[in-house]
């Protein structure tokens, strides 16, 4: 046996091995996305918040501050929905329970579901927010030509960083209409 047939490369390994790791960088980007929405869950990265009713606990209302709480709203490509807060901000002592209506509107002929995703900025201040009622725990039908009052209720942890004077709410409206429960849609019906 010469020396170069010794040397050469066993093309088999090199294109299972090659293989393997194209099938593992697939796997990674498909596991990518629920582990880093995980992540953002658990620790508030990124402004996401708890989307869970929280309970309202009985601390006392820290009167000597307040945080200026932001609301702002927009609707994701493809769903004309008119959605928008019914006041633009609030000022609210950290441990005091408030409610904030966020207004919406159906001009289409068609009934649809809809859903909002918030975030809060900053990132940090999500940990403290504290939603006890929200319109964004479920999918919100509405039939064509309808409008809707939708009621946010939170308060903020009292343990809320003083550096924190000012939060952003900010909530993204989706059609869900596609991909809407079964329990949604009957809600569609009995309000004809």
């Amino acid at each position: 046996m010469s020396e170069s047939e010794r040397q050469a490369p066993d093309h088999g390994k090199i294109v299972k091995r090659l293989l393997l790791t194209v099938a593992g960088m697939f796997a990674f980007g498909f596991a990518l996305v629920p582990l880093y929405d995980v992540f953002c869950e658990v620790t508030g990265f990124n402004g996401r918040t708890k989307n869970e009713a929280a309970v309202v606990s009985h601390s006392e209302v820290d009167k000597s501050r307040t945080v200026n709480v932001q609301f702002i709203t927009r609707n994701a490509q493809g769903i004309p929905w008119r959605f928008e807060p019914s006041v633009n901000q609030v000022k609210v002592h950290p441990g005091e329970v408030r409610v904030v209506n966020f207004l919406a509107g159906n001009p289409t002929g068609n009934d649809m579901v809809a859903q909002a995703i918030p975030s809060v900025a900053p990132a940090e201040a999500s940990l403290y927010l504290n939603k006890v009622e929200c319109f964004c725990f479920n999918q919100q039908p509405l039939a064509a030509g309808d409008d809707t009052e939708m009621p946010m209720q939170f308060y903020l942890d009292p343990e809320i960083p003083d550096h924190i004077t000012t939060l952003t709410l900010s909530y993204t409206l989706y059609d869900m209409t596609a991909n809407a429960t079964a329990e949604t849609l009957a809600q569609l019906q009995t309000s004809k």
